[in-house]
């Protein structure tokens, strides 16, 4: 895992305050919330994948919605006490970066909802995954 130090110098600042500091982006005025191409979302900080857009879906919100991880292993919960409210927080297990939250008011079989910021992650549009070292993903879009 990265020092801080070395994630100040290559995340953005919006980038570190959402990965970091347990931060959010604005909704509706992030990459990705309107971003529907196939693809994975990696995670920011370790490259490991975390959400396939097969599983993507416009909940309104403004920021990306997913009924489930990739993989189960890559995610992680811990619950949320902030804000005067009580969540569940989503981490990525491999970069420990605050990803975002999970609901249970989503449309899959489980009704879950991660809501994830954009920040937190990196966009791998199908056509690129062999080259970016996703290749064993293309199987998702089969």
């Amino acid at each position: 895992m990265k020092k801080k130090e070395d994630l100040k110098k290559h995340l953005s600042p919006i980038q570190y305050e959402v990965t970091q500091n347990n931060g959010t982006e604005p909704p509706f005025k992030n990459e990705y919330w309107d971003e529907f191409g196939d693809g994975i979302y990696v995670d920011i900080v370790s490259g490991k994948p975390l959400f396939s857009s097969k599983d993507k879906y416009d909940a309104g919100c403004g920021w990306p919605s997913f009924t489930k991880p990739i993989t189960e292993e890559e995610v992680e919960e811990k619950m949320d006490y902030s804000h005067f409210m009580v969540r569940k927080e989503v981490r990525s297990k491999s970069g420990d970066s605050h990803l975002g939250h999970v609901f249970d008011d989503g449309p899959g079989p489980d009704q879950l909802r991660y809501c994830i910021n954009s920040a937190a992650m990196k966009f791998i549009p199908k056509e690129d995954l062999e080259k970016e070292g996703y290749g064993e993903y293309n199987k998702l879009f089969e």
